[in-house]
């Protein structure tokens, strides 16, 4: 059984640090899908085609749809916060500074997803968790070379990151008791049909219609990575490992997604990868070994 589980530890880290690279290249993508529409309306197209492209996964693998009644109020919680979170993130890409707040979201989220954990468990962080996440805070520190912008990071646009990273972090809390109510991918699939439902009452249909359009193959393209392969298969492999791993060890791989992100622009923005960006994220993914290792001599939580 210690083998069973340790073998099953170590393949939801490969697909953690797989989606956390997936993210990382829809990040860029992400950037020039905001200038395409207003916030509503390219979310809503990116969540339709999200559940779209789960559905034949779910026909094909026989996965049964149902969610017990006692776990709709947890998909109806992480559906709504997904959708809240999704309005935040793309709307500081749209107003705040991409670069600075995106590494805010991704610096933040694990530290305010063991921050609740915390409170919930009424403890205290060990010596591991303490030294990982001032690694992860470090990491962001450098990424976001703070001696030369800290004036600018919480301008009026960050605060949206702000929001978002907190909203992430309580979303991961619920998306973690997936397990309990039926099948994760289920879970995941309802979670995206209450987001699109949501989204439809903040939507200008005419717009819409004419954005749909009037999109360019480039527009396509990108629309279908974030969506069936950044939201169908990465934040479905996320929300199932926080079933297996908690929410707080799963959050802490978001710590790669900022250097994963880094090296995507380099490859398909031609975006320069400066020293501060190598140092940052080798930190970040020494914040990932510490929290999710035995590298102090303590055990996993």
């Amino acid at each position: 059984m210690t083998n069973q589980n340790s073998n099953a530890t170590s393949v939801f880290t490969i697909g953690l640090i797989i989606s956390m690279i997936i993210w990382g290249a829809a990040w860029p993508a992400g950037k020039v899908l905001a200038a395409y529409g207003t916030v509503s309306n390219v979310l809503i197209t990116r969540f339709i085609l999200v559940v779209l492209s789960m559905l034949p996964f779910l026909f094909w693998f026989k996965i049964d749809f149902k969610i017990q009644k006692t776990g709709w109020f947890h998909v109806a919680m992480a559906g709504s916060l997904m959708a809240i979170y999704s309005y935040f993130f793309l709307k500081g890409l749209q107003t705040g500074l991409a670069g600075a707040g995106g590494v805010l979201v991704t610096t933040l989220n694990p530290i305010f997803a063991y921050s609740i954990g915390l409170i919930m468990q009424k403890r205290l962080p060990n010596r591991k968790e303490t030294i990982g996440l001032f690694l992860g805070v470090l990491a962001g520190m450098v990424l976001l070379q703070i001696w030369k912008k800290y004036d600018e990071i919480f301008s009026s646009g960050n605060i949206y990151f702000l929001l978002a990273a907190f909203i992430w972090a309580a979303m991961s809390k619920f998306s973690s008791k997936a397990a309990s109510y039926g099948h994760s991918i289920s879970f995941s699939l309802w979670i995206y049909v209450i987001t699109v439902f949501l989204l439809f009452f903040s939507v200008d249909f005419s717009a819409l219609k004419q954005m749909w359009m009037q999109a360019d193959a480039d527009f396509w393209m990108l629309m279908f990575y974030t969506s069936a392969i950044g939201t169908s298969l990465a934040t479905s492999i996320y929300f199932l490992a926080t079933t297996k791993l908690g929410a707080e060890r799963a959050s802490s791989f978001i710590f790669i997604v900022p250097f994963s992100a880094a090296i995507s622009s380099w490859i398909f923005l031609d975006e320069t990868i400066k020293p501060h960006t190598i140092i940052g994220g080798i930190l970040g993914i020494l914040a990932v070994l510490v929290l999710n290792g035995n590298f102090l001599g303590q055990k996993k939580i």
